[in-house]
């Protein structure tokens, strides 16, 4: 098989959560462990840092990873979900896997790996841990993909963990409560590994302190350890004035990540990081600043928080829950606009009726779904909007949508487009197809 081909039987075959939902969701680790053993356990033999949460994971990957890689190690990270090629997912120095390590590996294994019924998060985990083993990378930054206690990803010892800010997503899943859903987030936790926590929350700290207390694990909150001074936009950068409440010293610096949450999650990345060089690697304040102000550029990290035209001005963000939605209206309040035009999607697992009522009344809304079994369709989306009163009308995609808000658009309006992380996918690659 060529690479589309390699693509399509994997899309095919083998049920993918992404678009299918909780179907494909496997909750246990068998199938893995299996896989590994196939491989010759890939994932002992790299050095790894342990990502979970349920907002800021992957921003929190990407800026550890360039910040390592402005340090000079030979950094691989595996994330999820991809954007717009499924190699995203999988890249050493911020460059994506080559194709024909994808094929070459799924022609290798793919009987062996037919017998063990594979989901598909769990094949690309295999991937991942083949591919960076056979690289030899210095580090990997793994970013679960769902959970934590039950994740494919879960296989690894890490030298550190990470678990981001803990809020309502997959309940179906992970469960109603923000305790039940820290309890599948601790499961990442293992014996005698540092833990940080980026953001100190009553109703999940319990839960943290306990698993870590249970395998003697030192935990530490970031928001305890480091404090933001003062922040602003200036140049496109997001420029913070963060002290490190242990030394008392303070470090400048400038995030080409601009959304305002990434305030959150650069507290976790540092306190991380500080863990990450007490085991051995050196990192330095210069190489922090360097990583920090170059993420998207270093690694390719695209979705948060991003402009993809000045004219008409277009910006997509993926925050896609209540707590990411929140997020990404926080935002709003710091450009200067006339009228919101709003592209928004959602997929239908979701209780959207709490999202749509976080949104603005005054915004002209485009209803839309992205390309995926599971989205939510346009035309079911714009009734529970009206419920609402919000106003807007349906579109068929993600395409003839953002075609509709380029024809309404007046100068210094803004045209945004959220609320699924496919729906930003499809908007990035009817941007690059264009």
């Amino acid at each position: 098989m060529n690479y589309q081909q390699t693509l399509d039987y994997l899309f095919a075959r083998l049920p993918m959560f992404q678009r299918i939902g909780s179907a494909a969701y496997k909750a246990d680790l068998n199938n893995t462990i299996k896989i590994s053993e196939l491989l010759g356990k890939p994932h002992q033999k790299i050095k790894c840092v342990h990502v979970a949460g349920t907002n800021g994971k992957g921003s929190s990957s990407h800026m550890i990873a360039s910040v390592l890689q402005s340090a000079g190690y030979k950094t691989g990270l595996y994330t999820s979900p991809h954007l717009v090629d499924f190699r995203e997912r999988i890249k050493i120095n911020g460059k994506m896997i080559p194709k024909n390590y994808i094929t070459n590996f799924v022609a290798k294994y793919k009987l062996e790996f037919e017998k063990i019924e594979p989901s598909f998060f769990e094949w690309t985990v295999g991937l991942a841990f083949d591919y960076f083993a056979s690289e030899e990378i210095d580090i990997a930054i793994i970013e679960v993909g769902l959970g934590g206690r039950l994740d494919s990803t879960n296989i690894i010892t890490p030298i550190v963990s990470l678990i981001t800010n803990i809020s309502f997503d997959h309940m179906n899943l992970l469960g109603n409560t923000l305790e039940k859903i820290a309890v599948e987030k601790a499961g990442i936790i293992k014996a005698r590994v540092p833990v940080v926590i980026s953001q100190y929350q009553s109703e999940t700290a319990p839960v943290f302190n306990a698993k870590a207390k249970e395998l003697k694990s030192p935990l530490q909150f970031a928001d305890k350890n480091y404090k933001i001074i003062s922040h602003k936009i200036e140049k496109d950068l997001l420029s913070a004035t963060i002290l490190n409440k242990n030394d008392n010293n303070s470090l400048n610096l400038s995030l080409d990540l601009t959304g305002n949450y990434q305030l959150k999650n650069v507290l976790g990345v540092l306190n991380t990081l500080n863990f990450i060089e007490k085991s051995g690697f050196f990192i330095g304040p210069e190489s922090i600043k360097k990583g920090l102000s170059q993420v998207t550029k270093t690694t390719g990290f695209q979705g948060r928080w991003q402009t993809i035209s000045e004219n008409p001005l277009i910006i997509v963000d993926t925050g896609h829950n209540e707590d990411g939605i929140k997020n990404v209206l926080s935002n709003l309040i710091s450009i200067n606009y006339k009228q919101l035009h709003f592209i928004f999607g959602t997929v239908n697992d979701k209780d959207v009726s709490k999202i749509l009522e976080l949104l603005p009344k005054n915004a002209h809304y485009y209803f839309t779904k992205a390309n995926i079994p599971r989205a939510l369709s346009e035309d079911e989306l714009l009734e529970k909007a009206k419920k609402i009163n919000l106003k807007g009308k349906s579109y068929t995609s993600v395409k003839v949508a953002l075609e509709a808000a380029k024809k309404s658009y007046k100068k210094n309006d803004l045209i945004l487009i959220g609320g699924s992380t496919f729906l930003v996918g499809d908007a990035l690659a009817e941007v690059k197809n264009n």
